[in-house]
């Protein structure tokens, strides 16, 4: 982190601030210091004292940020001393780890009962990571949303007249270039054009724990006017660029919270500093829009930018970056809908979407997906939208993915000869598939068998023969047979939500209590989604990530809303409000907001007034 993040440059950056941020990331640090100083029982396990400048870094929203894409091992291997180890690369349609990332959902007007505009906030993250809650201040803040820890502003959201939700983007914003170093009288400098740079060096020390207490280790980091070196590749230093703008990130992570419309709302969006995400909007004016991603440098085409460029050619430099209206952009398309499940932007309303022609490859690097193909069938006919109606189809339990491979596992097992060894093994499981709908629900036991098969059969279904298809199949039966006594075991007694403690690697117990959860992974096309699994010393499996936070909203006069978080709000255990949503959850039974303080008679427990 230390490559990217330099503590005295965050101070010159909060001197530089303006006066009214200046005044946010003040109050912000001496809100924690005081909440620490009336409440000495809190041990906190790194930072002791908050400074005003820390917000800055940490100022997207996002979980990982852009640089979580460097490798800790390449890392390793240049600046320490292990050994690199090689990088796997799985093939189309190969069964990735579950899948990250968000859906969001806009519907216009036209195509709405109350004619709103209405939106669907609904980010897959790990869970307990984001707290759902409402700002409010005397100087026009007023949002409502799911927040990042450590940050003062809503990072999917809504106000009064206007929503935002922000989905990860398959945009290429970051590059890699092979730097040719050379060494002069122990300085080292790598070429650029027709000449060399000298290589730029500084040391970093890095504190650490160990069994006897803490400890501090320096490294000499380099770095390119790229970015810095982060791995190495033959004999060439490998150095990586991408969006550093911590106090424009700022303003346009807090003002975006104000905007009240869309024309506001693009104002921020101006700045270009939300890069690793698309955004769907929503206002009170009938507006809806896509912004594909928000930081696009402009780049030579004729460079292949999926791969590492060279750094001493002057033709691999950005040159600026895409204004909005230069890429995939849609205000208002004719579809009446529009929606990002961290898919491709190609297919975003239907027939009114942004053509992939019309823009350089490096804006969208992805593809299509069976969650992407889901929300094309639940809005592309529906031109009576409600709040039910747009909670109906965040929930919507088929799953897409299965469409092709189910018909193709059964015609493997129908052309399987009589004598095959899996014939008559597999003729119940079979005609249990064949009858399935495709739909999961905590009852199901075809949804059991379908996601088991699916996992045991590990390689693009497209590439499976008839063989492999079956014998997957076999797998998950005796799968299923050892670990729950039969395979006819309902989706809901395996897929499960469970919250033991407050700590933030959650344990697992199949004796302890939890729910059924009914939706499956995104992976299988679901548009809610549970990442779940079993873990050491368990059966069932527990979910840890998918639907965090999901709200729908309608703007009209007043704003509607309403909404879940997985659990509750409490980290403490012994809260009321620790697990008390884990049911409407599970159910998608959202709950009404109360976003009006007039909404809140009857319905406050307590009030907190700090110092008082």
């Amino acid at each position: 982190m230390k490559l990217f993040i330099d503590p005295d440059s965050m101070r010159a950056l909060y001197a530089a601030s303006p006066a009214w941020l200046k005044a946010l990331m003040n109050a912000w640090a001496d809100g924690l210091n005081f909440y620490l100083y009336k409440h000495l029982a809190v041990k906190p396990r790194v930072i002791r004292r908050f400074e005003p400048w820390m917000p800055l870094t940490f100022s997207e929203g996002s979980i990982g940020g852009d640089m979580e894409r460097v490798s800790l091992r390449d890392l390793e291997a240049f600046y320490g001393a292990a050994p690199s180890a090689p990088v796997g690369t799985g093939g189309e349609g190969d069964l990735e780890s579950e899948p990250t990332g968000s859906n969001g959902i806009a519907i216009a007007p036209a195509n709405t009962v109350n004619h709103h505009a209405l939106l669907l906030i609904n980010p897959h993250t790990s869970f307990f990571f984001r707290s759902e809650l409402q700002m409010v201040s005397d100087e026009g803040l007023d949002a409502y949303g799911a927040v990042t820890w450590g940050q003062f502003f809503v990072y999917q959201g809504f106000n009064d007249r206007a929503g935002w939700m922000h989905t990860s983007s398959g945009v290429d914003a970051i590059d890699e270039y092979l730097e040719t170093v050379v060494q002069h009288g122990g300085r080292y400098a790598y070429r650029y054009g027709a000449g060399e740079r000298p290589m730029i060096a500084s040391t970093i020390t890095v504190p650490y724990k160990t069994a006897t207490g803490m400890a501090r280790k320096t490294f000499t980091v380099y770095r390119t006017h790229h970015g810095p070196i982060v791995r190495k590749v033959g004999d060439r230093w490998v150095s990586i660029r991408l969006m550093q703008e911590p106090l424009k990130a700022l303003i346009q992570s807090y003002t975006r919270t104000k905007a009240r419309d869309y024309q506001a709302f693009r104002r921020s969006m101006e700045l270009h500093t939300n890069s690793s995400n698309n955004t769907i909007f929503a206002d009170a004016a009938g507006d809806i829009a896509y912004f594909h991603a928000n930081f696009i440098p402009r780049r030579d085409t004729t460079f292949d930018w999926t791969r590492p460029v060279d750094g001493s050619t002057p033709g691999t430099e950005w040159h600026g970056v895409l204004s909005v209206d230069e890429t995939p952009h849609l205000l208002n398309p004719a579809s009446g809908w529009l929606y990002n499940s961290n898919n491709w932007p190609w297919s975003a309303a239907g027939p009114a979407s942004p053509k992939r022609e019309d823009y350089p490859r490096y804006v969208e690097t992805g593809g299509e997906s069976a969650r992407g193909r889901h929300a094309i069938r639940v809005l592309q006919d529906c031109k009576d939208f409600t709040l039910d109606a747009l909670l109906g189809a965040a929930f919507d339990p088929y799953l897409t993915w299965f469409e092709k491979p189910i018909p193709a596992l059964v015609a493997a097992w129908d052309q399987a000869a009589a004598d095959h060894p899996l014939k008559a093994k597999l003729a119940e499981p079979i005609a249990l598939l064949r009858a399935w709908d495709l739909r999961w629900s905590a009852t199901s036991i075809p949804t059991s068998l379908a996601v088991f098969w699916g996992e045991a059969l590990g390689v693009g279904v497209e590439r499976a023969t008839p063989d492999q298809l079956l014998q997957a199949l076999s797998e998950a039966v005796d799968k299923l047979n050892a670990d729950f006594g039969t395979w006819k075991t309902p989706w809901g007694d395996i897929n499960r939500f469970q919250r033991l403690t407050g700590d933030i690697v959650q344990p697992f117990s199949d004796s302890g209590p939890s729910i059924s959860v009914p939706f499956t992974s995104s992976r299988w096309g679901s548009l809610a989604a549970f990442g779940a699994r079993a873990y050491p010393g368990t059966k069932r499996w527990y979910g840890t990530s998918g639907n965090s936070f999901v709200a729908v909203v309608e703007f009209g006069d007043s704003v509607r809303a309403r909404a879940v978080t997985a659990g509750g709000e409490s980290g403490h255990r012994d809260s009321p409000h620790f697990n008390d949503e884990a049911g409407r959850y599970a159910a998608g039974d959202l709950r009404t907001v109360y976003f009006y303080r007039s909404q809140l008679i009857g319905h406050t427990e307590r009030e907190y007034h700090p110092g008082r």
